[in-house]
């Protein structure tokens, strides 16, 4: 059995078209919205509505970890137009349209927290299920999902923007993790919570991981867990007891799908 395992597609939709070529099955682990590229400032939707300088602008401000002002500076841009919210829903239709055609069958996906959970069963066409605190069996072998990422400690939700992320509380998050039970392989839009899984050396930041997932990696031991979000992590590779814990790539640049066999 072979199932090819892909995250953060951020619109590379030519590439997930051959996501799954030789697989028994593609597992996709979200972040399918390219909504700010910055290797491309022309690309991802804020490069289309704004064009490259801005972009850069913001990029630029993101580099330099001024976190609060790439928000104030990305709200200008925003609020400088009337229907910002309508131009976001029909850029991100229009990318979710041509992602979703792309997936072969069978294709079984949670979102990120670059994703509008609500508006993927508007797209998700037969041969794709999607999962997200839920499990399906794949091979004889029983995969758990857990879609979207976790917001820091003590921060709300920013209400009204015109891109809301799927963003969880560790709360929600550790629910969803729970009623997976046991499971052969777990896969998740976020690492577990190590430390060398969660670092971003190029942003050289940690992103914050799960507990809840390195709990249940303790304590089921499954044979994988996979995941992504981190782009650029200190390790792509670790093991939790008996676990092969797998950072899948920032599929949007590798183009690589990772490999599970048994």
């Amino acid at each position: 059995m072979r199932v090819n395992v892909v995250s953060d597609v951020h619109g590379n939709a030519e590439a997930l078209a051959r996501a799954g070529d030789g697989a028994d099955a593609l597992v996709v682990l979200g972040d399918l919205i390219d909504f700010v590229d910055y290797h491309d400032h022309s690309g991802g939707i804020m490069g289309r509505v704004f064009g490259p300088e801005r972009v850069a602008r913001f990029a630029q401000l993101r580099r330099e970890r001024r976190h609060t002002a790439a928000g104030a500076y990305a709200r200008e841009l925003w609020t400088g137009l009337e229907d910002a919210a309508d131009v976001v829903q029909e850029a991100i239709r229009a990318q979710y349209k041509e992602l979703f055609a792309a997936m072969t069958a069978p294709t079984y996906a949670t979102p990120g927290n670059v994703d509008l959970p609500h508006l993927w069963p508007e797209f998700a066409g037969d041969g794709v299920e999607v999962l997200d605190g839920q499990a399906a069996e794949i091979g004889g072998l029983r995969f758990g999902f857990v879609g979207g990422a976790m917001l820091p400690p003590g921060a709300t939700l920013r209400r009204g923007s015109v891109f809301q992320p799927y963003l969880r509380t560790a709360e929600d998050f550790g629910a969803a993790v729970a009623a997976l039970g046991p499971v052969d392989v777990l896969c998740s839009h976020v690492p577990p919570a190590v430390p060398e899984l969660t670092y971003d050396v190029v942003a050289r930041r940690a992103e914050i991981g799960s507990t809840a997932l390195l709990d249940a990696i303790t304590a089921y031991r499954p044979r994988w867990a996979v995941f992504g979000h981190v782009h650029q992590p200190l390790s792509a590779r670790a093991r939790v007891g008996g676990t092969e814990c797998a950072n899948v790539g920032h599929f949007q640049r590798t183009g690589q799908p990772y490999v599970l066999r048994w």
